[in-house]
């Protein structure tokens, strides 16, 4: 039986957004943009996605030539914020820094 995810009321989720500066919430997702040239982004995207795919989680990503944007919510919960969100942003954050990507 798979667990159904619990979602975070607002005040929950303001206080794990002030845990992870960078990090901004718009609507029903939180998303974060590093500064990375192209082929750093490749890599750091591969990073991420095998850490997502181990936690059965993902990200929208957006690649650019000098930018990655990562937009996180939990589409098995409608699309609403989660601690798996949470989670998911403090790896990123850890993967970015170990792929030298400046946070914006």
């Amino acid at each position: 039986m798979v667990e159904t995810p619990v979602l975070l009321r607002d005040d929950e989720i303001e206080a794990r957004l002030r845990e992870l500066p960078g990090w901004t919430r718009v609507g029903h997702e939180i998303s974060r943009s590093f500064r990375i040239r192209y082929h750093g982004g490749v890599a750091m995207i591969v990073h991420v996605a095998d850490v997502v795919r181990q936690m059965g989680h993902h990200a929208d990503i957006d690649l650019r030539w000098d930018l990655v944007r990562f937009g996180i919510t939990t589409h098995d919960a409608g699309n609403r914020l989660t601690e798996a969100d949470f989670d998911l942003a403090r790896r990123i954050d850890r993967i970015a820094a170990a792929h030298d990507a400046s946070a914006l």
